[in-house]
């Protein structure tokens, strides 16, 4: 990883071309493939939008219903790009609609005058494949953040999950091959990029997500209960996400189902495999016979998501691999610690023994053992804890660092492909297999 760079020495870009195929920022996260990724793309918009930084965000249309353009906020615009049928499209058949979905952004690049985006930021190994050719295509750099790495993902695979084809891990590593930067949560998730990737590591930059600290806040715990019907007096354990194998809600059941004096409060919808039982959770808490003792609510809106955090004594983040797990920061901004599996970036979303607690591994009986423990904790000193640090992560600091990121994209892009004479035509453009080098 590059040292730290005076950002006031480095471009500023006007306007970034962020690329997210296959879920929309406008989607409900905790349905679909919507989830952190989705806040993430949003939030970090809306901020650098607050920095004078246009952002055009590019993603799939799943309905004939989507407008071609949705303006967010101002300096913020949503493309629903037309590719492939709008619905009943799976994620793995998403490869087969790059080239349609490729054409519509270049579509739209091609009314505007040449040099209209400075940078390209893709999200996820497919929005990085069209990234690599958009870049190409407009001689502007090329940034990209992986989310997750098929590898990784492959190597901790949930019981009933599917293992991710062959063809993704061959995609990211063309894409890590030809992004001018790569954008990583954690310095984890570096050294696995370079282990399994051979990225170079002088192009990687470690960019912490962030927290939205004015709607994720401390608030009256008894209220939250009282408006989700809870009771007051409980001792509850959230869970919020998608409803599927790889985020591992049924540990979180079995551990409850040892605990006899814990309500369990899950937020979410069924998501990737766990579309193929979307009533597997309902029937595992019947079969576990604590079903009296399990909530189950739709996902949930920021505002609502924050009654449900502040609802809960803790929350359960158990999944089987979290690049970050935007899921924990959320809740300890409310106040509420967490209990997170060791896995990914949740060693640095979670400060273990201080705003909550890490488990090794997915055993029911080591998570009963743990959530036991920290519920006899000092609660009042671990909640303050968990406000003090997710005070560390706001979306401000993530997009100081996005900036300096784009800036040293920019420098080293111009340094490697100086300006053309003025006279060439964009009619006449054309581009080798390196990018901006004009054949």
């Amino acid at each position: 990883m590059r040292p730290a760079t005076d950002p006031h020495a480095l471009p500023v870009p006007r306007r970034v071309a962020v690329l997210s195929v296959h879920t929309s920022p406008l989607a409900q996260p905790g349905t679909g493939d919507a989830g952190g990724m989705n806040v993430y793309v949003v939030q970090t918009a809306l901020e650098l939008a607050r920095r004078g930084v246009d952002v055009e965000i590019f993603t799939r249309a799943t309905t004939s219903a989507d407008p071609p353009v949705v303006r967010v906020a101002p300096g913020v615009l949503v493309r629903n790009v037309v590719a492939g049928p709008f619905e009943g499209l799976d994620k793995n058949d998403l490869p087969t609609q790059l080239c349609a979905f490729t054409a519509g952004v270049l579509r739209a690049e091609a009314t505007h005058e040449p040099g209209y985006y400075d940078v390209v930021h893709s999200h996820y190994w497919l929005s990085g494949q069209v990234g690599w050719l958009a870049a190409d295509r407009w001689a502007v750099p090329l940034v990209h953040t992986a989310h997750t790495l098929a590898a990784v993902k492959n190597a901790s695979l949930a019981t009933g999950d599917s293992p991710e084809p062959p063809l993704r891990s061959v995609g990211e590593q063309q894409v890590v091959d030809e992004a001018d930067r790569l954008i990583v949560n954690t310095e984890h998730e570096a050294q696995q990029l370079v282990s399994l990737h051979q990225a170079d590591p002088a192009r990687i930059d470690v960019v912490h997500p962030g927290v939205d600290l004015e709607t994720f806040t401390p608030g009256d715990r008894h209220a939250a209960r009282a408006a989700l019907g809870l009771d007051p007096g409980a001792r509850i354990v959230a869970f919020v996400g998608r409803i599927q194998p790889l985020k591992a809600p049924d540990v979180l059941l079995r551990a409850a189902a040892k605990l006899p004096d814990i309500h369990v409060l899950i937020a979410g919808g069924p998501s990737g495999s766990g579309l193929a039982t979307p009533d597997g959770l309902v029937q595992l808490a019947d079969e576990l016979g604590i079903t009296d003792r399990v909530t189950f609510l739709p996902p949930q809106s920021p505002d609502e998501l924050v009654r449900v955090y502040r609802a809960a004594d803790l929350v359960a983040v158990p999944s089987y691999n979290e690049s970050f797990g935007l899921v924990a920061i959320e809740a300890q901004a409310c106040g509420t610690p967490v209990v997170a599996a060791a896995v990914g970036g949740l060693p640095v979303a979670v400060r273990d023994g201080v705003s909550g607690a890490l488990v090794d591994g997915h055993d029911p009986d080591a998570w009963a053992q743990t959530i036991g423990e920290v519920f006899v904790r000092d609660p009042a000193t671990m909640r303050a804890a968990a406000v003090e640090h997710a005070a560390q992560f706001s979306w401000a600091h993530t997009v100081d660092s996005l900036l300096a990121s784009y800036g040293r994209a920019m420098a080293d892009y111009r340094t490697a492909h100086p300006p053309v004479e003025p006279s060439t035509r964009r009619s006449g453009r054309r581009f080798s297999m390196r990018r901006g080098v004009r054949a």
